[in-house]
This record gives C-alpha cells, structure tokens and sequence, in this order.
C-alpha cells in the first residue's frame, strides 16, 4: 500500500515530458564553429505571436548545448532566430530565422545552421 501510494506521489511530482533543443552554427568558409552568436528560441502562441522562451549565445565551439529549462519546449512550432552581426564575416545575412516543429516531448531536437558569407543551410541533426 506505502508503494502504490508512493508511487502516484511521484508520478504527481514527476515533470512533464519536454523537448530538448539545442543548436550550432558551423562557419563553412572558414570550417569552424561559430563563437559568439546570440540566439533566441521564441515558441508561436495560440493567436499566432511569437513569445520569446530563451536566449543563448554560442560557446568557443559555436554551439548551444541547452536552452535551460526544458519544461518550456513541449510540442509546437518554434523559431531561432541567429544575429550573425556579432559574427566575423557575417556576409549577406545579418539575421537567420529557422522555423520548426517540435512533436516528439521526449526527443531531442538539435537544429544546426551551416553559413558562408552569401548563404546559408539547416537541417534536423542529432
């Protein structure tokens, strides 16, 4: 009995399952990460605004490993949005916004940016 009751306690207490996101900005033309960019995760409301949930810069090896608190990433549609200005040959683009849908509450979703002075690439990694 002290188990099952123990055991529904923890599963009140227990947190949701959310989504992990992360990034990372690979500078092609130069075949380095890119250090220093300023990244904000912004998840779309109900009526179609996006409210800003996180904000990061990328580290030596321009990366983002978390955006904290995961409780914030469940399912929807959420953005990054990349200010390249603070980036050495920053080029064409000053602003990168990648779009993406998170579904799975239990996954992990790395969405990197490949950039080169006039252009740039996103995919789902790992």
């Amino acid at each position: 009995m002290r188990r099952a009751i123990a055991a529904a306690l923890f599963a009140i207490a227990a947190p949701a399952p959310a989504a992990e996101i992360s990034t990372h900005v690979l500078d092609l033309a130069r075949g380095v990460g890119g250090r220093g960019v300023p990244v904000t995760l912004s998840r779309r409301s109900p009526d179609g605004a996006w409210k800003r949930v996180a904000a990061a810069t990328t580290d030596a090896d321009g990366r983002v490993r978390s955006f904290g608190d995961t409780q914030a990433f469940g399912p929807g549609l959420y953005r990054l949005d990349f200010d390249m200005t603070a980036f050495p040959n920053a080029g064409f683009f000053p602003e990168i916004t990648v779009n993406f849908r998170v579904e799975d509450a239990k996954a992990h979703y790395h969405v990197p940016v490949v950039v080169s002075p006039y252009g740039y690439s996103t995919y789902r990694g790992t």
